[in-house]
């Protein structure tokens, strides 16, 4: 829990602060993507106070370990993303709104939470012509080419190959 005490917002409508944080987070991971906790989290917020709640903006940036969805060679990638949120009493479900509690406070956690692993790529690649491994013997292919034998094409495609050729002379 990341808990900030907004009720000096909260009396004064239309007044704002910023905070500025750097926060380790736990358990932050997919299956090709980790914030680890070692490396915090930079979180700088501009929490306003409004007829709602409080309006949150500003913006995350750290650091993420990545593992390459073709090679699997673990790299490190920065990330640096915007936040835009409302905490309000009764947060509606289907808005991306988050809970202000009846003590005067915000949890930020989840909501950075969402942000950062929002900002985590689906498909990672160590770079854009990265060659994966062999299918057969599960060597990198950005390291070299492998022995093995080159895969037989599929019969099914020889009469799409013959008009390609046909097409080509």
């Amino acid at each position: 829990m990341l808990a900030l005490d907004v009720r000096d917002l909260l009396a004064r409508p239309g007044s704002a602060r910023s905070v500025h944080l750097d926060q380790a987070l736990e358990g932050l991971r997919t299956e090709l993507a980790d914030v680890p906790a070692d490396r915090p989290v930079r979180i700088d917020l501009r929490l306003e106070s409004v007829v709602e709640g409080i309006w949150a903006t500003g913006e995350l940036a750290g650091e993420m370990r990545l593992r390459c969805a073709r090679c699997l060679t673990e790299f490190d990638r920065g990330f640096d993303e915007p936040v835009e949120a409302l905490f309000t009493r009764r947060p509606d479900p289907d808005a991306e709104e988050y809970q202000l509690s009846e003590e005067g406070e915000i949890d930020v956690e989840p909501l950075v939470r969402d942000v950062v692993v929002l900002s985590m790529p689906f498909a990672p690649l160590c770079r854009p012509d990265c060659l994966g491994l062999c299918a057969r013997c599960g060597g990198d292919r950005n390291l070299g080419q492998c022995s093995c034998p080159p895969e037989a094409p599929d019969p099914r495609w020889t009469g799409l190959e013959r008009l390609f050729q046909d097409r080509t002379s």
